[in-house]
């Protein structure tokens, strides 16, 4: 008799050792979820630090046939610091620029507008300061 519970009494402590090291394992697989997940909120974050540029198209179709054909729409929007509203008439005047001296001609913009406007087109711009710049294209087809 002595024998089966020695048996036994082994038996329950290596289910117990069992149990324990089933437990350190399930620690150690959540403690590295959650640097994984810290690991992608940090990625996450440095991309919000970072420029980022989208461009989107889409098409337009005139629901009513009097006025505007159909035409194509183009937005290049970004994450940047946005355009001070005192400033947003100007952008596309000629030589207009907010860089200092020397670092920016200031026709960018401007060309652009000329380019469209030739082509039956219109650029717009929707801007919100600390939040980014939506530039709005729209060209007949």
């Amino acid at each position: 008799m002595r024998i089966q519970e020695h048996q036994a009494a082994t038996i329950e402590k290596l289910e117990k050792d069992l149990a324990l090291k089933n437990r350190e394992l399930e620690i150690q697989l959540a403690l590295e979820k959650v640097r994984e997940r810290t690991m992608t909120m940090q990625k996450s974050e440095e991309l919000l630090d970072k420029p980022l540029v989208s461009v989107r198209t889409r098409t337009i179709t005139p629901r009513q046939p009097a006025g505007k054909g159909a035409q194509i729409e183009i937005r290049v929007i970004d994450n940047g610091n946005g355009i001070a509203q005192t400033i947003v008439d100007k952008i596309f005047q000629p030589f207009f620029t907010t860089k200092p001296t020397g670092e920016g001609t200031g026709l960018g913009l401007s060309l652009s507008y000329d380019i469209i406007k030739a082509h039956g087109g219109e650029i717009k711009v929707e801007s919100t300061q600390g939040e980014g710049s939506t530039l709005i294209i729209n060209l007949p087809v």
